[in-house]
């Protein structure tokens, strides 16, 4: 009976170092092989049509384009595509959106060799695979409290350190709407003030600075 053919992997990570790592690690599996590599999203969407990977290793924040606009982009062309984020980001807002957009996986880069490999498996044979810790993140989430677009922007721009005429001369709004927005937001994310609202973005995920 010939052998099962090897699960094809495309590593899609900025940090070259990383990617050999991994690359290492998991070559030594009887039942993997890496057939491609990127260093960012859009490098990793054309990897994909090149390789047509049966399971992707996606890192989320890159430069250029991110994973999670290479997971949406992937999928809508190739739906079946089977994606499992690897990172080092494990705000909830992050897990729910890679899942969301249809990530399989969502695993952090402390993971031992072990889990990486599992996941694959699991994967790769239809399942999905979202370790303990990362679901306990997830179901903190609250619920039916999503920030809109303009929240979002208004958010980071506090994090920014602007104030609000300075976010509305920005966001070409008024400067009562702009108090608006931040009240709402400050409501849905149960801050008690503007910095509050500014470290609870960035640990969640809402926001990043980069």
């Amino acid at each position: 009976m010939p052998e099962p053919a090897a699960i094809r992997l495309l590593i899609v990570d900025d940090h070259p170092v990383f990617r050999e790592g991994l690359k290492a690690s998991l070559g030594t599996a009887p039942d993997m092989t890496v057939v491609g590599e990127a260093g960012d999203g859009r490098a990793g969407i054309a990897a994909y049509r090149e390789h047509s990977p049966d399971v992707v290793l996606m890192d989320l924040r890159m430069p250029g384009m991110d994973g999670s606009d290479a997971i949406a982009a992937i999928l809508r062309t190739a739906p079946e595509a089977k994606i499992i984020v690897l990172t080092t980001f494990d705000g909830d807002e992050e897990i729910h959106r890679a899942l969301r957009l249809g990530a399989r996986g969502y695993l952090l880069k402390d993971a031992f060799r072990e889990e990486i490999l599992a996941a694959i498996r699991a994967v790769h044979a239809g399942k999905r695979h979202v370790p303990a810790e990362v679901a306990s993140r997830l179901a903190e989430r609250p619920i039916g409290r999503d920030l809109t677009d303009r929240e979002i922007q208004v958010l980071e721009l506090i994090a920014r350190g602007r104030s609000n005429k300075e976010i509305g001369d920005e966001l070409a709004i008024a400067e009562g709407t702009v108090k608006a927005h931040v009240n709402s937001l400050l409501a849905k994310l149960e801050a008690r003030d503007r910095t509050e609202a500014a470290v609870l973005g960035l640990r969640r995920g809402i926001i990043r600075l980069e």
